[in-house]
């Protein structure tokens, strides 16, 4: 079902009609080799999928947009859905197939298939489950795409990631989680709604599991330069901690608010997910908590785990972790969220 994404062959018989419709301009060089051609992968072309590639494509991030699905008919579709939207879009060749081959050469792997969550399953029996799926999508991607980065998206990630990690062999900071670079940008938003501020002007971090056991980093949030809660102290203004607890709940909560009202999550996730395309392809060098290797910082020294730290990244994926500070609380809540996460993969078989 390859289907490339433009043709020259439109005259009889597939005749090239290039050289006839252009004509060459007098003492023209050849055209450069060296141009980089930027090819990305999407895996799984569920509402998340979908919403990630349609943001690549409308931010330029791409030269070749690849989408690899198990439902032929589905993936043609939404293939042919995005190529009609040519005219509007940034030039991008769009190629979908069942086949993993179509992915060789990739300098990014999104994965965003997964398995749903049966009613009344165990979130033990759902990771199994995802693990097999795992086994039948990094193997490929690894042999056809040796040198890519693999930017695990789907839930759970942090867990996703340490298995796609053992999966493939690639070195720890080729493999990352979108982890809670999404839950961080929620939480700009709640604390710049709070102030009444615009949303770039915090610098603020969700760090840990993307999940219940998140911490957020109250101590270092700070909004146009000036630390938040020092301020506070410094200038003798009253906050309840409560308030602050709400507001990391209502981080937690806003993805199964999303759900209950439209039944799914996408355009969110797809900018978040973009973001860090461009910071990893154009070797942006920001920081971005994603979910990465933890083993030996902030106290983490039980176990391979993944989970959300403040990372730079860069063309060759992960670059550092930033020292950002924590205090004694926020300290113990991530070594705690790292435990949850190692109870799970303990039970893994991989």
């Amino acid at each position: 079902m390859h289907k490339s994404g433009s043709s020259s062959s439109l005259g009889p018989g597939g005749l090239d009609l290039t050289q006839a419709f252009f004509r060459p301009i007098l003492s023209a060089a050849p055209p450069s080799p060296t141009k980089r051609h930027t090819k990305i992968s999407v895996i799984g072309t569920g509402n998340v999928g979908m919403a990630i590639a349609q943001t690549i494509l409308t931010q330029d991030l791409a030269d070749e947009l690849v989408l690899v699905d198990a439902k032929p008919d589905k993936l043609l579709g939404e293939m042919l859905d995005l190529r009609h939207a040519a005219a509007f879009l940034p030039r991008t060749k769009i190629i979908a197939d069942v086949n993993y081959g179509v992915t060789a050469g990739s300098d990014l792997c999104i994965v965003t298939a997964g398995a749903r969550q049966m009613p009344g399953e165990t979130r033990l029996n759902l990771l199994h489950r995802n693990v097999s799926l795992y086994r039948a999508i990094i193997p490929p991607l690894v042999k056809y795409s040796p040198e890519t980065i693999l930017l695990i998206v789907s839930n759970p990630v942090d867990i996703l990631t340490y298995v796609a990690w053992k999966l493939s062999g690639f070195p720890s900071n080729r493999v990352i989680g979108s982890g809670t670079n999404l839950d961080s940008s929620r939480f700009r938003f709640l604390i710049a709604d709070h102030l009444d501020v615009n949303a770039q002007d915090v610098q603020a971090y969700i760090v840990g599991e993307h999940g219940d056991s998140s911490v957020a980093l109250w101590s270092s949030i700070s909004v146009g330069g000036v630390p938040i809660l020092s301020f506070l102290h410094k200038q003798e203004i009253a906050y309840e901690k409560e308030t602050l607890e709400n507001i990391h709940k209502e981080v937690i909560d806003g993805a199964y608010e999303v759900i209950r009202l439209k039944g799914y999550t996408s355009w969110a996730i797809g900018y978040s997910v973009a973001s860090l395309a461009r910071t990893l392809l154009r070797d942006q060098r920001s920081i971005h908590p994603v979910s990465v290797i933890a083993k030996g910082f902030y106290g983490i020294e039980d176990g391979d785990v993944f989970l959300s730290l403040p990372a730079q990244l860069g063309r060759s994926g992960v670059l550092g972790v930033a020292n950002i500070h924590m205090n004694d609380e926020e300290t113990r809540r991530l070594q705690s969220s790292a435990a949850t996460i190692l109870e799970l993969i303990g039970q893994l078989e991989i």
